[in-house]
């Protein structure tokens, strides 16, 4: 999933150049960084991404020759997670039969990329011999409110014996701090990573039942898939799927959805803060990246990309120099930066955007 528009990594992500054609780590683009981590799980011809028509082409010239153009599918309009990713299935289904859908978002960073690559594979087997629901959930380490949460419990066969998978109990959205706090504690709770493996037909069949509004949207486009109508039926019947994000409609309600814990050390990178996975602080706290000159400065998050961040005595700040632009903002407001782009908005600041 290629679509969103990263808005917490304003002014860096903008309409032009959203947050999944960033480079991130210093390893290249995170799009590409997820591609190129799934070859290591499925046949790079076989790997699909499904992307906002503004940024097909971009897509394609940015993944640099590593995926068919036909395998870029392009929405007309967001409808958020569950057109996407019914959109998918049924150009699975089409193309294929049916096949395990491993469903990725192309903007998280993965350290441990064997322990990731293993872990999928459980998730396809598990997938294809129980017609179940797979998620992937992380160990939180500390009281996120940026994360979804999912509380499990453990499996067992027949003897009694742990099987290597959780069972989900339910989904629960972004918290408060002290709700969060209460997850860690109380234990049970892993972050909501937002990547899922089943079939293509398992994962329609839930559509079908918790969606009906969404499944005859997509049976529609289905029937012209393939046909010289395809674009036609895509343009008139995309813009008025129900918007609705996959977790809302289908996984805090399906009855059979199993959890495997991934221990390869994720982030989803989601604000400015997060760049404390990708980067080394140096002795006082601060994470650079670009050219800067600090003096008194402690526990600070600078990124420039073309002009120089000088500063004195300042402590807790993200400070961010993209072409027209410097934003700053304390550290623990990171989450918030979207708030100024919706305020740019408001106030018809759209070349900024």
């Amino acid at each position: 999933m290629a679509g969103g528009s990263g808005t917490r990594f304003w002014p860096l992500s903008r309409k032009a150049l959203p947050k999944q054609f960033l480079n991130l780590t210093g390893r290249g683009i995170m799009v590409n960084e997820t591609f190129d981590r799934m070859t290591g799980v499925v046949e790079p011809q076989d790997i699909f991404v499904v992307t906002d028509t503004l940024y097909a082409e971009q897509t394609h010239s940015m993944m640099d020759g590593r995926i068919n153009r036909e395998h870029i599918l392009a929405e007309p309009v967001s409808r958020n997670t569950a057109a996407c990713i019914g959109y998918a299935a049924m150009n699975i289904l089409k193309k294929y039969g049916d096949g395990i859908l491993c469903v990725m978002p192309s903007d998280h960073y993965v350290r441990r990329e064997e322990v990731y690559a293993a872990t999928v594979r459980q998730g396809i087997a598990l997938a294809e011999a129980q017609d179940c629901l797979v998620t992937i959930g992380i160990e939180p380490n500390y009281p996120a409110t940026g994360y979804g949460y999912i509380l499990s419990r453990e499996a067992r066969d027949a003897r009694g014996d742990v099987l290597p998978y959780r069972e989900v109990c339910r989904f629960v959205e972004k918290p408060e701090l002290e709700t969060a706090r209460r997850y860690l504690a109380d234990g049970g709770y892993a972050w909501n990573s937002g990547m899922f493996i089943w079939k293509a037909s398992v994962i329609l069949s839930y559509y079908k039942k918790l969606l009906p509004e969404v499944y005859e949207c997509l049976t529609r486009l289905g029937e012209a898939m393939g046909t010289d109508r395809e674009q036609e039926a895509l343009d008139m019947i995309y813009p008025v799927i129900p918007r609705i994000s996959i977790d809302y409609g289908i996984m805090e309600h399906a009855d059979r959805v199993l959890m495997l814990e991934g221990g390869f050390g994720w982030n989803d990178v989601g604000s400015f803060e997060e760049l404390k996975s990708l980067h080394t602080a140096d002795g006082q706290g601060n994470i650079c990246v670009g050219s800067h000159v600090m003096i008194d400065t402690e526990n600070c998050i600078c990124y420039s990309k073309d002009k120089m961040i000088a500063t004195v005595g300042v402590q807790n700040l993200v400070i961010v120099e993209a072409d027209d632009i410097v934003m700053v903002c304390p550290r623990d407001r990171a989450q918030d930066v979207r708030l100024l782009v919706e305020e740019m908005e408001r106030r018809g600041h759209r070349e900024y955007l």
